[in-house]
């Protein structure tokens, strides 16, 4: 337990359930119940429903079993998630069934049994809710319930706290037979409510969905209260021995670690990181207990699936923080985790196991700082660093009252390593083609700079915005994290001209995301005057904010590509007039030459690190530009003696091949020298202009 004493409120409303039907309802349930991460967590957990449908052959009332699909969410579940089965259908496996070593091949039968040609895929707990006679059934993960299970003495406790409402079971891997200990279990304690199954969680049950609902409540609170009473005064996690840094510092020294870690666990495939230091993880990584409790393993078969079974503890002391020595250890400590983990694996394999997977870390826990977790992709780090947390709180609960208990090796490695778990691994879709990787975007809320960004997660990758424009990156991160997820989106109010604002933007991303692979560098102003008439004030603008703007960014982005390890791409936003000179435009045509040239001079320097270094030539892209949408426009059309609503049209008409082009088109230039796409290639431009001989680099 996190030491929250709250109880959970039922949020069903009856008026808007009785307009639903059981399919309905049943959503609506697992809907609320998945809405709050002290009853299950991610993806964790499944209920259930059994409706009269009318067969589609037959026209005649069936019984069928509406449950979540593998891999689904009850959070976020739509009725789609759910598989349909016919319960007479799913009864009769029962006289094929072998035994314990028959399971797997009973998996196998569940499509069998699909109601209406649905196409979602039952999951292995379909039998758990099938046998179990009742109309609804609610599988949980609540801390306060896995605490009771994890616990040395849980079978006593499970009946200290509930009495004979709610039985125990004890640990087996979810299957077949599981599902029939539940029926049994039922069939000889016909007025228990539910069970606790040892290491895992909570099962309830009851005819009317809103009963089943608010009784999974019931069963929650009452394990809320009863371990907010035993605990009160009690040391947790045999009392703190480090205290934890101020926040800025915490956020830090994340900073600087999760790079280096990135990089080295990164190099077979690309890992996105997530910082924690809530109030629960801080109190266990400055712990006595720590070490311990660490060392024993999660106990929930969802939390090892997402953490693996044992974290990696930072050896870092924050009264004495020498981040410097946690770096010069960090090969070391990570040698021995993949050691201890390929252990784990050579010790715990049978004949048939899949191949080891991934030996490093997912979890890292940092006394006087937080947690820090990695995966693929943000969310699913994210999501590990959840699943710990709920993990934590089943150590505290357990430990404070009881023993925790981990769960043994050879289990956790039957679950990891499950043919059928192996097998849902191999349905996952190939990743995007920037998956795992991070895009910092100056100018992020303009026309190119947002085009850019849409294309770039589009294509997997995670963005940090950049502009100095706060409404528009207020607007445009919102618009983003609504349509592609939080996950996949941060953003930072920046002048690229102030030195000690860039740094702090690169550090937020790196404890955002963990580390930066692609520099879009964009940020842009556009003047026009006559020689004789530009201001030197005009003069240093263009230069601040388009040549060394451009230098501080990629600076910053050199030095973190470099503490990665794992090369870097950097694409400049220069434009034709960098190439081709025009008239009373001195100020920004030069500034945009330094740019071009720059580019150059990075791309010798970052080339054994394996950073390429390529630049976009825009022109004429006034849609969507907020430099177009200001005195630029009138200056650039008086130059060229047009009327300001002429002047798309003239830049049509004056291009070789008579085309507008669009932010959209700068961003697919953008996408292609950012990805490997262009692997080879590294000092090169790409002018997007529609045709100018003048800017032709050759």
């Amino acid at each position: 337990m996190s030491g929250q004493t709250s109880l959970l409120e039922s949020r069903w409303d009856d008026a808007y359930a009785a307009g639903l039907d059981e399919p309905g309802k049943l959503l609506y349930r697992s809907n609320l119940l998945g809405a709050d991460k002290r009853i299950t967590n991610y993806g964790g957990g499944n209920t259930s429903a059994k409706v009269m449908e009318t067969d589609p052959l037959t026209g005649e009332k069936v019984k069928v079993l509406w449950v979540k699909g593998s891999g689904g969410d009850v959070g976020t579940i739509k009725l789609d998630g759910f598989s349909t089965l016919y319960q007479d259908k799913l009864e009769a496996l029962k006289g094929i069934y072998k035994g314990v070593a028959d399971e797997d091949r009973m998996v196998g039968f569940l499509p069998h049994c699909t109601f209406n040609l649905n196409p979602r895929a039952a999951s292995i707990d379909t039998p758990l809710h099938g046998f179990v006679p009742f109309t609804h059934v609610d599988h949980m993960h609540p801390d306060a319930i896995i605490a009771i299970a994890a616990s040395k003495n849980s079978k006593e406790l499970t009946q200290t706290i509930f009495g004979a409402d709610i039985g125990w079971l004890p640990w087996r891997r979810p299957g077949f037979q599981l599902g029939l200990d539940l029926e049994a279990f039922v069939k000889a304690n016909p007025n228990a409510k539910g069970v606790v199954l040892e290491s895992h969680g909570l099962f309830t049950w009851a005819n009317d969905a809103k009963d089943c609902y608010l009784l999974t409540l019931e069963i929650i609170n009452k394990a809320i209260e009863w371990f907010a009473k035993e605990t009160e005064g009690k040391t947790i996690f045999g009392g703190a021995v480090a205290q934890s840094l101020p926040v800025a510092e915490r956020r830090a020294i994340a900073a600087r670690l999760m790079p280096e870690i990135r990089g080295r666990i990164g190099k077979a495939e690309r890992k996105l990181g997530h910082f924690d230091d809530q109030d629960a993880v801080l109190e266990f990584v400055n712990s006595k207990n720590l070490q311990s409790l660490g060392a024993l393993g999660t106990s929930c078969p969802d939390h090892f699936l997402r953490t693996k079974i044992r974290p990696l503890i930072v050896n870092f002391d924050p009264s004495k923080p020498d981040v410097d020595a946690v770096l010069a250890g960090l090969d070391k400590a990570l040698e021995d985790y993949r050691a201890d983990y390929t252990r784990y694996y050579e010790t715990c394999k049978h004949d048939n196991s899949p191949k080891i997977r991934d030996p490093n870390p997912v979890i890292f826990l940092v006394p006087g700082v937080g947690m820090l977790s990695f995966a693929k992709d943000k969310a699913t780090a994210r999501i590990a660093g959840e699943f710990y947390v709920n993990a934590i709180n089943v150590m505290r609960g357990a430990s404070t009252v009881s023993e925790y208990q981990g769960l043994p090796e050879q289990e956790a490695f039957d679950i990891e390593y499950w043919l059928l778990e192996e097998a849902k691994l191999q349905r996952m879709p190939k990743p995007k083609s920037l998956a795992g990787k991070v895009a910092f975007v100056t100018g992020g809320a303009g026309g190119i700079g947002r085009a850019t960004a849409e294309r770039l997660v589009a294509e997997g990758a995670c963005v940090v915005l950049a502009d100095i424009d706060a409404k528009a990156l207020s607007e445009t991160t919102a618009d983003f994290s609504k349509r592609h997820g939080g996950d996949a989106v941060r953003s930072v109010q920046l002048d690229v001209t102030k030195e000690d604002a860039v740094l702090q933007s690169f550090l937020e991303a790196s404890v955002e995301f963990g580390g930066v692979d692609i520099l879009v560098s964009n940020a842009g102003i556009a003047s026009s005057a006559p020689v004789e008439d530009t201001t030197l004030a005009m003069w240093n603008k263009n230069i601040d904010i388009l040549a060394t703007g451009y230098f501080l960014v990629s600076r910053e982005a050199f030095r973190l590509f470099r503490r990665q390890g794992l090369g870097g791409n950097v694409v400049f936003v220069a434009s034709k007039n960098g190439l081709a000179s025009s008239p009373n435009a001195s100020a920004y045509c030069t500034a945009k030459a330094a740019e071009i040239h720059l580019a150059r001079c990075l791309a010798l320097e970052g080339a054994d690190a394996g950073i390429r270094v390529n630049t976009v030539n825009p022109d004429a892209v006034l849609r969507g530009s907020k430099i177009w949408n200001g005195e630029w426009r009138e200056q650039r059309a008086a130059s060229s003696k047009i009327e300001v609503d002429d002047l798309e049209e003239h830049y049509r008409k004056r291009s070789m091949l008579k085309l507008n082009v669009f932010p959209e088109d700068i961003a697919e230039a953008i996408y292609f020298l950012a990805s490997d796409l262009s692997a080879k290639s590294t000092g090169n431009i790409i002018n997007v202009d529609a045709g100018n001989a003048q800017s032709f680099t050759r």
